[in-house]
Protein backbone atom coordinates (compact mmCIF):
# COMPACT_ATOMS: atom_id res chain seq x y z
CA UNK A 1 0.00 0.00 0.00
CA UNK A 2 1.66 3.24 -1.56
CA UNK A 3 1.23 6.23 1.43
CA UNK A 4 2.53 9.64 1.79
CA UNK A 5 2.32 11.02 5.44
CA UNK A 6 3.60 14.75 5.88
CA UNK A 7 5.01 15.86 9.77
CA UNK A 8 6.21 19.08 10.90
CA UNK A 9 3.37 21.32 10.77
CA UNK A 10 2.59 23.76 13.87
CA UNK A 11 2.30 27.00 15.05
CA UNK A 12 5.06 29.75 14.66
CA UNK A 13 5.00 33.39 14.57
CA UNK A 14 5.57 35.59 11.75
CA UNK A 15 9.38 35.14 10.77
CA UNK A 16 9.62 32.07 12.04
CA UNK A 17 10.72 28.71 10.42
CA UNK A 18 9.33 25.26 9.87
CA UNK A 19 10.94 22.12 8.53
CA UNK A 20 8.41 19.86 6.72
CA UNK A 21 8.88 15.94 6.03
CA UNK A 22 7.24 13.75 4.15
CA UNK A 23 7.56 9.73 4.65
CA UNK A 24 6.79 7.66 1.24
CA UNK A 25 6.17 3.76 1.76
CA UNK A 26 4.63 0.82 -0.54
CA UNK A 27 7.94 0.88 -2.38
CA UNK A 28 10.84 3.29 -3.84
CA UNK A 29 10.10 6.56 -4.78
CA UNK A 30 13.37 7.01 -6.08
CA UNK A 31 12.20 7.92 -9.12
CA UNK A 32 9.12 9.72 -8.41
CA UNK A 33 8.80 13.81 -9.15
CA UNK A 34 7.78 14.81 -5.59
CA UNK A 35 6.15 18.20 -4.67
CA UNK A 36 4.28 20.09 -2.07
CA UNK A 37 0.76 22.02 -2.59
CA UNK A 38 -0.84 23.77 0.12
CA UNK A 39 -4.36 24.80 0.54
CA UNK A 40 -5.80 27.43 2.83
CA UNK A 41 -9.60 27.69 3.99
CA UNK A 42 -11.74 28.68 1.44
CA UNK A 43 -8.85 28.12 -1.10
CA UNK A 44 -8.04 25.85 -4.01
CA UNK A 45 -4.99 23.93 -3.38
CA UNK A 46 -1.82 25.96 -4.59
CA UNK A 47 1.54 24.47 -6.06
CA UNK A 48 4.19 25.38 -3.71
CA UNK A 49 7.22 23.71 -4.77
CA UNK A 50 8.43 20.76 -6.75
CA UNK A 51 11.39 18.75 -7.35
CA UNK A 52 12.49 15.88 -9.57
CA UNK A 53 13.31 12.52 -9.10
CA UNK A 54 16.90 12.83 -8.72
CA UNK A 55 16.76 16.23 -6.79
CA UNK A 56 18.68 17.65 -9.77
CA UNK A 57 16.24 20.52 -10.48
CA UNK A 58 13.56 22.00 -8.84
CA UNK A 59 10.88 24.23 -9.21
CA UNK A 60 8.95 27.33 -6.70
CA UNK A 61 6.34 28.96 -6.90
CA UNK A 62 6.58 32.92 -6.94
CA UNK A 63 5.39 33.59 -3.65
CA UNK A 64 7.67 30.88 -1.64
CA UNK A 65 10.90 31.57 -3.51
CA UNK A 66 13.92 33.01 -1.64
CA UNK A 67 12.25 31.27 1.64
CA UNK A 68 11.73 28.04 0.63
CA UNK A 69 13.44 25.06 0.06
CA UNK A 70 12.19 21.64 -0.93
CA UNK A 71 15.15 18.71 -0.71
CA UNK A 72 15.26 14.81 -0.67
CA UNK A 73 16.95 11.82 0.56
CA UNK A 74 15.90 8.91 -2.24
CA UNK A 75 17.98 6.34 0.51
CA UNK A 76 15.33 7.14 3.02
CA UNK A 77 12.31 7.75 0.26
CA UNK A 78 11.74 11.16 2.42
CA UNK A 79 11.15 14.88 0.87
CA UNK A 80 11.36 18.31 3.21
CA UNK A 81 10.32 21.49 2.87
CA UNK A 82 12.35 23.89 4.82
CA UNK A 83 10.46 27.31 5.48
CA UNK A 84 11.87 30.35 6.51
CA UNK A 85 10.73 33.71 7.22
CA UNK A 86 7.39 32.53 7.32
CA UNK A 87 4.52 34.79 6.65
CA UNK A 88 0.52 34.76 8.00
CA UNK A 89 -0.34 34.12 4.17
CA UNK A 90 1.99 30.56 4.20
CA UNK A 91 -0.95 29.81 6.92
CA UNK A 92 -2.50 26.32 5.19
CA UNK A 93 -3.01 22.71 5.20
CA UNK A 94 0.19 21.47 3.38
CA UNK A 95 0.34 18.23 1.57
CA UNK A 96 3.12 16.19 -0.26
CA UNK A 97 2.53 14.43 -3.55
CA UNK A 98 4.20 12.35 -5.98
CA UNK A 99 4.05 10.92 -9.22
CA UNK A 100 6.41 8.71 -11.80
CA UNK A 101 5.47 10.22 -14.83
CA UNK A 102 4.93 13.74 -14.52
CA UNK A 103 6.77 15.99 -17.20
CA UNK A 104 8.88 18.77 -15.85
CA UNK A 105 6.42 21.19 -17.72
CA UNK A 106 3.80 20.37 -15.45
CA UNK A 107 4.88 19.74 -12.18
CA UNK A 108 3.11 22.55 -10.83
CA UNK A 109 -0.15 20.81 -11.79
CA UNK A 110 -2.06 19.39 -8.74
CA UNK A 111 -3.48 17.19 -11.73
CA UNK A 112 0.21 15.72 -12.62
CA UNK A 113 0.04 14.07 -9.52
CA UNK A 114 -0.88 10.11 -8.53
CA UNK A 115 -0.38 10.00 -4.60
CA UNK A 116 -1.35 12.59 -1.98
CA UNK A 117 -0.62 12.10 1.89
CA UNK A 118 -3.25 13.50 4.55
CA UNK A 119 -1.44 16.94 5.06
CA UNK A 120 0.05 18.84 7.79
CA UNK A 121 -1.67 22.47 8.94
CA UNK A 122 0.89 25.31 9.23
CA UNK A 123 -0.26 28.24 11.13
CA UNK A 124 2.01 31.09 11.59
CA UNK A 125 0.69 34.07 13.60
CA UNK A 126 1.19 37.96 13.03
Amino acid sequence: QVQLVESGGGLVPAGGSLRLSCAASGRTFSRDHMAWFRQAPGKEREFVAAITWSGGRTYYADSVKGRFTISRDNTKNTVCLQMNSLEPEDTAAYYCAADRYAGWGVLFRSSAYEYWGQGTQVTVSS
